[in-house]
């Protein structure tokens, strides 16, 4: 005997029941409110990836992952160089008897012994041409729940365990990467605001010195920017668990750039806002003291937004394979090239009219990363996008496991994870789709690298003939900034 469905839930809903539930109205107070909890859920779950004194620890890695993962050599072959060599790191054993662990500072230290005295023939270390400064990498897209930030985190990861010394700026006042780094910041002014306004007090005083050759009064500097003048990119970085990579962090309050940036640029036109976090990293030596720069973006194309952009050498674009995704990441490169191609006429009316170089913004790479892959399901679309943007879609499409969602609930990456809290094949199958997307992305930035190499080579042969020796950030013949 067939039964009768129910009605949807939906019907017949009674407005005194309703009432009920609704509870009472909220004013402004209830926001602050809700915020406060969320603030103490937001504890409590952030204490669960931390150790008891409150600090985030990098767990240790075993001999397998190190000779399967880390360092190109055989497990035994391993074994016999620590044995031979007493005074290398000899890793730490949680039972007697029992396998080693080390943590990852110990792994750099063997990774450069091992480059230092094995096979010349293996790569031991990284490719990274010497001269030239780090790679900037900037990971966007205006669209949220794209997986911005766990992409961005991820790749940090893997060009740290590959060897690189990694910044990460969080530069999304919702301050994500900074907890999944355990940073701890305090204000806006431990974060790339102080940058910013320094950036433009510099400008500021170097039109009042224009001013005055001219006998004009000169422009106020206020105390916030004089304070601004005081602070470096060096002082904003900060350790991380991870021992090669550095944070400069984000909070609530670094969303007051956005309304800032504006008024100072309405105060000086001619300073130049996009390029303001670019200067801060070159001037302050970040560029030389780290391999990769990673910039994790607010989800708008804001001030911050672009500045990322403008600074950046590769950008990435992480998206879902959905229609929705695929029409707004579109709309996203719609957004850019007006954004761009308008900063560069504004700025090259007055080039042309000056008779000096024009502006031009140029990226080694674009590329647009399916992330949250799910090949059952979303194979026809992601075809269908790689075949209408392919020189812009990276090659790899990044898988969902289960392995993703477990890390994720514990405020950890995939790389934090100890692959004993799963079966060992399973572990092996989730780190496998980011360690594709890091593959991918390392291609970009070893061929960026090479190409600057190489351009880098062409213009000392040819300074003997009376060329300008190139500049340390762009050795390319045709740079980012300078001549069209």
């Amino acid at each position: 005997m067939s039964s009768t469905p129910a009605d949807p839930p939906y019907f017949n809903i009674s407005p005194d029941a309703a009432l009920a539930d609704l509870g009472d109205p909220v004013d402004t107070t209830g926001f602050a409110e809700a915020a406060e909890m969320a603030s103490r859920g937001r504890a409590d779950l952030m204490s669960r990836g931390l150790n008891p004194d409150g600090a985030k620890r990098l767990r240790r890695f075993s001999t397998w992952e190190i000779t399967k993962y880390l360092i190109p050599v055989a497990t035994p072959h391993f074994r016999r160089v620590l044995k031979a060599n007493p005074h290398l790191p000899q890793g730490a054993s949680e039972t007697e008897g029992g396998a080693k662990w080390f943590t990852l500072d110990e792994v750099l230290r063997l990774r450069a012994h091992f480059a230092a005295e094995g096979s010349k023939t293996k790569e031991y270390l990284p490719y990274r041409p010497k001269g030239l400064p780090a790679k900037v990498v900037a990971v966007a897209n205006f669209k949220g729940g794209v997986g911005k930030t766990s992409t961005a985190a991820h790749l940090a990861m893997s060009a740290a365990l590959d060897g690189y010394r990694v910044l990460v700026l969080d530069l999304d006042s919702q301050g994500s990467m900074t907890s999944i780094f355990g940073g701890q910041v305090a204000d806006e002014w431990q974060t790339v605001f102080p940058l910013l306004a320094r950036d433009y007090a510099e400008s500021l005083q170097a039109e009042n010195r224009a001013r005055m050759g001219r006998g004009e009064a000169p422009l106020p500097l206020d105390d916030l920017l004089a304070e601004a003048l005081k602070v470096s990119a060096r002082d904003l970085a900060q350790k991380t668990h991870w021992p090669n990579i550095d944070l400069i962090g984000a909070q609530l309050n670094l969303y007051w750039a956005e309304f800032q940036v504006p008024v100072w640029r309405m105060g000086l036109k001619g300073w130049k806002l996009w390029d303001a976090l670019l200067n801060r990293l070159e001037t302050d030596g970040m560029l030389e003291a780290y391999d990769v720069v990673i910039l994790d973006t607010p989800p708008a194309l804001g001030y911050l937004t672009i500045n990322a952009l403008a600074a950046s050498d590769i950008l990435l674009v992480p998206l879902g394979a959905s229609f929705l995704e695929f029409d707004s990441t579109g709309r996203f490169f719609d957004m850019l090239h007006a954004t761009f191609s308008s900063i560069e006429e504004g700025e090259n009316l007055a080039a042309r009219a000056l008779g000096t170089p024009e502006l031009r913004f140029e990226w080694d790479a674009v590329r647009a990363v399916v992330t949250r892959f799910d090949a059952a399901q979303q194979m026809e679309m992601a075809n269908l996008m790689q075949a209408y943007i392919t020189p812009y879609m990276s090659p790899y499409r990044q898988d969902f496991t289960a392995l993703v969602g477990q890390a994720g609930e514990q405020v950890n990456g995939i790389y934090e994870a100890d692959y004993r809290d799963f079966n060992r094949e399973t572990y092996m199958r989730g780190r496998e789709t980011f360690d594709e997307t890091y593959a991918a992305f390392k291609r970009l930035l070893i061929g960026a690298w090479r190409r600057d190499e190489l351009a880098g080579a062409s213009q000392a042969t040819d300074g003997g003939a009376g060329m300008s020796s190139p500049s340390l950030r762009h050795p390319d013949p045709r740079p980012r900034r300078g001549a069209a």
